[in-house]
């Protein structure tokens, strides 16, 4: 069952709650925050929010009416909704790095009803203010959610849990992740677990080897002052990847109660490590130069705006582990995204072993059965060898395939509803954020002592040749 499916089958209405967005004025709010509460509005017409922003900027309340209505009209949402959503709402010009000012802002939010503060900001900026408010008094109660990435590493992530652990508890605290809110990822709990089929081959010994992918066909896209400081394997597979891996290798659970959910994503996360514990054979990393997508022309990354060169950034990352548990030992389990790609290629594939024996007489395919699951956008498809067409004695693969419904909201208004209600299913545990940065931390040593070549490939194409194909 979808969350929107678990909150319409509630008895009684959500609660009124208040959001509050520190870095309302930035691209984050503007681009996705707002047009996924938008389209949360639109799908729950019983949802009370009062949104207020803050943000060092100046701004008129004509000026945040104006981009809450762009955002909103982004979604599609009708009039109606954008005058539920601005009812009550307010801009205030603050320092947030000022504890009177933060305080200030604080106070004006107190109304009795649950408070959600919502970082829109960069982490280091984040970090600084969840430490001011342990001196700050909050209303009850008090609900942090936080954007990835979550820390810089397995230390700075332990370091920030117990910030935010002085602040509100565990249960109150909301790390966003918004590929959970992906209504094909969740997909991936009821695949697992509702079907007879999938379940008994859900191993090691019927699967060979396993794939997610998130290969993008956009370039740099003007965010060099984020990306060029962390690159494809902080940004994609120490969070995202990570994470979809979770669900995927979980054991089964009871319930979809967060907590037993958790559990098991972070059983999987802990038995995970680089494949062979050999950080230089399993990862890869690589940057696009100059190339053509279509009609764009794409420059070298080094030669985008504000990239430095000599951090050697990478925009292409392979990472191949293996979770060491009686389910998958010995599968190993390749992550990988990268940017300026020919293909747009978003998907996680399971390979299947060969049969133990195929009938003498037969000819034909010798390529692995597979399962595939494309996130965007949401199908799955059988890949199985059969009888071809025409030759009862030869043998070729044939897709079964099944589209998949687009999600009733955004992810992120999916996972706004779940912080609004209290309910953390579709946030990252504090757990489970430390032990991706565990996880990934070889590899990232192996980058930056430049142990793992930095290769190269043309903007437009499938990547290095030797990797994965597109």
């Amino acid at each position: 069952m979808s969350p929107t499916a678990r909150r319409k089958a509630a008895t009684h209405a959500p609660q009124p709650a208040t959001l509050l967005i520190l870095g309302a004025g930035g691209d984050l709010t503007h681009r996705l925050l707002l047009p996924g509460l938008a389209s949360l509005l639109m799908v729950e017409d019983d949802r009370d929010v009062r949104v207020i922003g803050a943000d060092r900027a100046a701004k008129t309340a004509t000026q945040w009416r104006a981009l809450m209505k762009d955002s909103f009209d982004a979604a599609g949402a009708p009039a109606k909704v954008l005058r539920r959503a601005q009812k009550g709402t307010k801009y205030l010009e603050a320092d947030l790095l000022d504890p009177d000012h933060l305080q200030s802002v604080i106070d004006e939010c107190a109304t009795g009803s649950p408070l959600v503060i919502f970082f829109a900001l960069p982490p280091a900026v984040t970090a600084k203010i969840c430490d001011l408010l342990q001196n700050i008094e909050l209303p009850h109660p008090t609900r942090l959610a936080l954007e990835k990435p979550f820390g810089t590493d397995a230390r700075s992530a332990h370091t920030l849990n117990q910030t935010l652990l002085r602040v509100v508890p565990e249960s109150q605290i909301f790390r966003v992740d918004h590929f959970l809110g992906v209504s094909t990822v969740l997909n991936l709990i009821g695949l697992r677990f509702s079907n007879r089929l999938l379940q008994p081959v859900w191993n090691s010994e019927s699967i060979e080897r396993v794939e997610i992918v998130y290969d993008e066909a956009l370039a740099l896209e003007g965010r060099a002052g984020y990306y060029d400081t962390a690159g494809a394997l902080r940004d994609m597979l120490q969070s995202h990847l990570l994470q979809v891996m979770g669900l995927f290798a979980m054991e089964s659970i009871a319930t979809l109660e967060p907590t037993e959910v958790h559990d098991q994503i972070v059983q999987a996360l802990r038995a995970t490590r680089v494949w062979g514990n050999n950080p230089r054979r399993a990862g890869k990393r690589a940057r696009y130069t100059a190339g053509k997508i279509g009609d764009r022309k794409i420059p070298s990354y080094v030669n985008e705006k504000g990239v430095d060169p000599a951090r050697n950034t990478e925009t292409l990352a392979q990472l191949t582990l293996e979770i060491n548990n009686n389910r998958w030992k010995g599968v190993p389990i390749t992550l990988r995204s990268g940017k300026a790609l020919g293909v747009a290629r978003k998907q996680i594939v399971a390979y299947f072993r060969e049969v133990p024996h195929v009938p003498t007489g037969f000819s034909g395919t010798e390529a692995a059965d597979r399962l595939v699951i494309d996130l965007k956008p949401g199908a799955v498809t059988f890949v199985l060898s059969m009888n071809a067409e025409g030759g009862p004695y030869d043998l070729e693969q044939k897709e079964l395939r099944a589209e998949l419904a687009p999600g009733r909201m955004q992810p992120y208004g999916e996972i706004l509803a779940d912080i609004l209600d209290g309910q953390t299913l579709l946030s990252v545990r504090g757990d489970a954020a430390e032990e991706c940065w565990r996880i990934v931390q070889p590899v990232l040593k192996a980058f930056s002592d430049n142990k793992i070549p930095l290769e190269e490939y043309p903007a437009g194409s499938d990547g290095p040749s030797g990797w994965l194909p597109a």
